[in-house]
């Protein structure tokens, strides 16, 4: 339906007005910070208890520590991407009727055409609420972890590979070792590490993306999972489909992560909870 990044912009600029562009942010504002605090707490976590024995941690047990880390964060991660996957959708599809509406308007007699267009057009776009609500009572807890496979699938490779990076970078501007690095260099370290990460495993996105999908546009394949998906993407549409939103997915993960890693090198979340009063034993 989209041929890049800036005919995606304009189509759907269009079709749902400056704002479509926005559809699930209400979900990622939501979700997005309890998964990324339980993505950096794990890490920690695991890193932790992988250094016990005092000695540096070794390259294959900083990606143990980010693969643990990845594989606690789908708790958040897998329903928050389907009720996004969901609220997005709806615009596409609607998008896509409309033109599907508009064509045939035109191959219609006059007088078909004149009588459709005088009849309102009213849309119907669910939302988050509407979505977990059909979901639970139609599948139960179930419904909200549809893709958990393709979720770890994805999550867990870019953990092994982002916090390793990061770590690594990250050290590169500390001047002593007990000293942490200026707060410039987390953000940018984080910036490189998210987007390094997000390319490398854009793969697995674009599966996830394809099976968490419950609306299909005319002609869109159907997937009974992880395998099959693959194997049509390949045969239908080429290698290089599975890295098809790769560039605009970077731009949208460097200053996240750069961002988080900021917030939880600086320490401002422990910055905060010392404001709150504290109660006397």
């Amino acid at each position: 339906m989209y041929s890049s990044l800036s005919d995606c912009l304009i189509k759907t600029i269009r079709s749902e007005g400056y704002f479509g562009m926005y559809r699930g942010a209400a979900v990622n504002l939501t979700l997005v910070t309890p998964e990324k605090a339980i993505k950096l707490a794990a890490n920690d976590f695991f890193r932790h208890h992988l250094s016990k024995d005092g000695k540096k941690l070794t390259l294959l047990r900083e990606m143990l520590a980010g693969c643990g880390a990845g594989t606690c964060q789908v708790i958040v991660t897998t329903p928050m991407e389907m009720l996004k996957i969901q609220l997005q959708d709806a615009g596409r599809i609607e998008a896509q009727k409309k033109l599907m509406a508009a064509q045939a308007q035109l191959s219609s007699s006059p007088a078909a055409a004149a009588a459709a267009a005088a009849e309102p057009a009213v849309e119907r776009r669910p939302t988050a609420t509407q979505i977990t609500r059909e979901l639970l009572r139609s599948k139960g807890i179930a419904g909200l972890y549809k893709g958990l496979g393709a979720t770890l699938l994805r999550d867990v490779p870019f953990s092994i590979v982002y916090f390793p990076l990061f770590a690594n970078l990250n050290k590169l501007g500390q001047k002593d070792p007990n000293v942490k690095a200026p707060f410039y260099v987390s953000f940018l370290s984080g910036c490189v590490a998210g987007s390094t990460a997000a390319v490398a495993v854009n793969p697995c996105d674009v599966i996830k993306t394809r099976l968490q999908s419950l609306q299909r546009g005319v002609n869109e394949d159907t997937y009974s999972g992880i395998l099959d998906c693959t194997k049509k993407i390949w045969q239908r549409e080429g290698p290089t489909a599975f890295f098809k939103g790769a560039y605009c997915r970077a731009l949208v993960i460097a200053p996240l992560f750069g961002i988080a890693q900021v917030v939880y090198f600086v320490g401002i979340a422990e910055f905060l909870l010392d404001l709150l009063p504290k109660h006397q034993a």
